[in-house]
């Protein structure tokens, strides 16, 4: 598939983001807080950062971002 821009990436239905990035999306970094962890995954030129409930044991959300604060927390830098 070609390069999508984030946008793009938007417009998709939940099953193709979802399909993509596990096939094509390199994973970067995951935190562990609570009864949830979040994984940053590197996709074309975004990030996408998926939440799975270990309580439940499933995915609970998918967020698709360029920079900032959902970035920041993957990061060992306290500005």
């Amino acid at each position: 598939m070609k390069a999508l821009t984030l946008y793009q990436y938007k417009l998709l239905s939940d099953h193709e983001q979802y399909d993509l990035l596990f096939t094509q999306g390199d994973f970067l970094d995951m935190i562990i807080a609570g009864n949830s962890r979040f994984a940053v995954y590197a996709l074309f030129k975004f990030f996408v950062e998926i939440e799975y409930n270990n309580r439940e044991n499933k995915i609970i959300g998918l967020k698709s971002f360029v920079t900032g604060e959902i970035m920041d927390k993957y990061t060992d830098l306290n500005i």
